[in-house]
């Protein structure tokens, strides 16, 4: 069995090698994708989990500024250094410090954008890539379609040539069908099954980074901002 099959490939048409060599790059490259981006999400993950742990357990802003170098996997680290960033030019326009718990400060919006900005540039930066998860699972089957086409068409063409349609003539044509079929089957499916499990876990880590964004806000505006209401 695994002769005939490569028979078929070392045999089919140059449209057909073409066609299958196309989806065989497509399913490397989504599978390289695969593993770099569950590396990815996983050290997420881990960091956003080391960095809240931080957060919550830390005595002041300054002394998790002080840390939140140490998570550079983290995006709600990089959340939290850009609203701190913004909330420290705040302070410093006003002549005040973050390090007082007395609030003074007006212009609450300008961290929210901060962190707004900072959340939208980081899952950015974890969706990179997935976008040819999403085209490979939806071309590849229509792309190995197309050499199923061809190698019936091929499969007639040899009927008319020789004017038979005995196995022998039919089962090239055929076979060529059926090979790109499973392939572009082959490409397909991991590809559609990776890309859904990418975006459950992106939708988590949105989430994540949707209630830090959230919680950091309602304890700056406690601490450092007038009601300005």
């Amino acid at each position: 069995m695994d002769y005939s099959v490569w028979d078929s490939l070392l045999h089919a048409s140059l449209v057909v090698q073409l066609t299958l060599l196309t989806l065989a790059i497509m399913s490397v490259i989504s599978w390289a994708i695969f593993f770099a981006k569950r590396k990815q999400l996983d050290t997420a993950e881990e960091g956003n989990t080391l960095f809240s742990d931080l957060f919550w357990k830390a005595r002041s802003l300054d002394e998790v500024d002080e840390k939140a170098d140490r998570f550079a996997t983290s995006p709600i680290a990089k959340m939290f250094k850009s609203g701190f960033s913004e909330l420290n030019r705040l302070a410093d326009s006003k002549g005040d410090s973050t390090k007082t718990s007395v609030p003074k400060l007006t212009g609450s919006d300008n961290v929210a954008r901060a962190l707004t900005r900072s959340m939208d540039i980081e899952i950015s930066n974890l969706e990179k890539r997935l976008s040819f998860l999403a085209t490979t699972g939806s071309t590849a089957p229509f792309i190995g379609l197309f050499g199923t086409v061809w190698g019936i068409m091929s499969a007639f063409h040899n009927i008319g040539k020789t004017g038979a349609a005995s196995l022998a003539v039919v089962a090239p044509g055929i076979s060529e069908a059926l090979v790109a079929t499973a392939i572009g089957l082959a490409a397909a499916i991991p590809a559609v099954v990776t890309y859904n499990h990418f975006v459950a876990r992106l939708k988590r880590i949105e989430l994540q980074m949707s209630n830090f964004s959230s919680d950091f806000q309602n304890i700056v505006r406690r601490n450092f901002f007038v009601d300005e209401k």
